[in-house]
């Protein structure tokens, strides 16, 4: 089985203060330290990193290819997430919202069995790893 470099990204929103203590389970089966992605050809994958013109607001995390995608803790399921406009890239185009402890965040590259829900804003999720 081949490491899939971007198979998603965890974008986390609405960071609250309260919630600082909150740490992210094992998010896919076979990488049980939620392993993060450095550099490779596509660029680094730590919050804040150089895309282009723009700045990267996720924090990737290596999965390998069809590896199982788990709730890092109590979720509920906020709704579906286009990661992006060019039809190009519609194999990888799916992610969802999630909340739960007082969080909202997103997964990107990762197709649920279901959506529902709201979208949300962006913050930095490197503290919660």
């Amino acid at each position: 089985m081949r490491t899939a470099v971007l198979l998603f990204t965890v974008v986390l929103i609405a960071v609250l203060s309260e919630c600082e203590m909150v740490k992210f389970g094992q998010l896919c089966s076979g990488n049980s330290s939620n392993r993060r992605r450095t550099g490779d050809r596509w660029g680094q994958g730590h919050y804040g990193a150089r895309r282009g013109n723009r700045e990267h607001q996720g924090l990737d995390i290596v999965c390998n290819d069809g590896a199982t995608v788990y709730a890092p803790f109590d979720v509920k399921l906020n709704g579906k997430v286009i990661v992006y406009t060019d039809p190009k890239k519609a194999a990888i185009n799916d992610g969802i919202n999630l909340s739960g402890e007082g969080l909202c965040f997103k997964l990107f590259y990762v197709k649920p069995d279901k959506y529902s829900g709201v979208m949300c804003d962006k913050s930095d999720p490197t503290k919660f790893f």
